[in-house]
């Protein structure tokens, strides 16, 4: 049984803004921002997407300090609102919900602008509202068409760029879920990593498989060179992922026993006697925090 503990209540409620206690305040900086600027606009014109996150108050049943979602606040009061939806935080640390919660712009972007439109908002107002054209607005409403969804499951915190997504498109579901993983290994996100693996991807699994592979200043030779180049760092890749777990534990428990040897005094006075250079490196290996 998993013992992971959930970091906010899974349902919204809806809370007095005035019972709502920030922990920081938005400087006037802040507030001539362009991201400000955009949070205001946005709710005023679409309402609040992305619901605050608070936690209760020990004594005070009624109210609640704000764990994350400051700019918005302070935006909903400027513009005069009076409550909010909010999800309940289980623990009041400030960087918890941001820990567990996409922060990838595109996807965001992309649900905001969906859920906006199932409530009758207009591309032009969401356009003006999130101060982009409304041709980018509308190419978001159709931005994860054709991706497969354990792909953008595996990438929904990681900052992947539109262009990067749309790139993936150009192959099957089957390979955009092993790109995914790939970036995620690699932890890049870029959409040069992106368009690289897609040219060193196999005829068979390019979404269309009659239309050649090209890239300006690449020969056909060069781009099939890649494409064997790539399968084998991918071969590689996977390899070191599956006996990563297992050299980490070996790792670890080498780590804790050499900690625990160097704690004898007489092991550790022998070692240091007759064999320096590895009574040193233990000496090192037992004070280093991590491995």
């Amino acid at each position: 049984m998993s013992n992971a503990k959930i970091g906010f209540a899974m349902k919204k409620i809806r809370l007095l803004l005035e019972n709502i206690l920030p922990v920081r305040e938005i400087t006037a900086d802040q507030k001539k921002a362009n991201r400000y600027e955009t949070i205001l606009a946005s709710i005023k014109v679409v309402g609040l997407v992305e619901p605050l996150v608070v936690f209760p108050q020990k004594g005070q049943s009624e109210k609640y300090m704000l764990v994350n979602g400051h700019m918005r606040h302070c935006a909903m009061v400027e513009l005069g609102m009076t409550a909010a939806d909010c999800i309940i935080a289980n623990d009041d640390e400030g960087f918890t919900y941001n820990a567990r919660i996409s922060r990838l712009a595109a996807i965001q972007e992309h649900k905001m602008i969906v859920k906006a439109v199932k409530n009758g908002a207009s591309l032009e107002r969401i356009a003006a509202a999130l101060n982009i054209s409304p041709r980018l607005a509308q190419a978001s409403m159709t931005l994860l068409n054709g991706i497969n969804d354990e792909a953008v499951d595996l990438l929904k915190d990681k900052p992947i760029s539109p262009q990067a997504l749309r790139m993936m498109k150009k192959v099957t579901g089957e390979r955009q879920i092993e790109i995914a993983r790939m970036m995620v290994e690699a932890n890049n996100y870029y959409a040069g990593y992106v368009e690289g693996m897609i040219l060193g991807t196999r005829k068979e699994y390019l979404a269309q498989a009659d239309i050649p592979k090209k890239k300006k200043g690449m020969t056909a030779e060069s781009i099939a060179k890649m494409e064997q180049e790539t399968e084998t760092l991918e071969i590689g890749m996977k390899a070191i992922t599956e006996n990563y777990k297992e050299n980490m534990f070996a790792m670890q428990t080498a780590h804790t026993y050499i900690k625990t040897l160097m704690k004898n005094t007489r092991v550790a006075k022998y070692l240091k006697a007759n064999h320096a250079e590895i009574s040193s490196e233990f000496e090192n290996m037992a004070t280093a925090e991590t491995l």
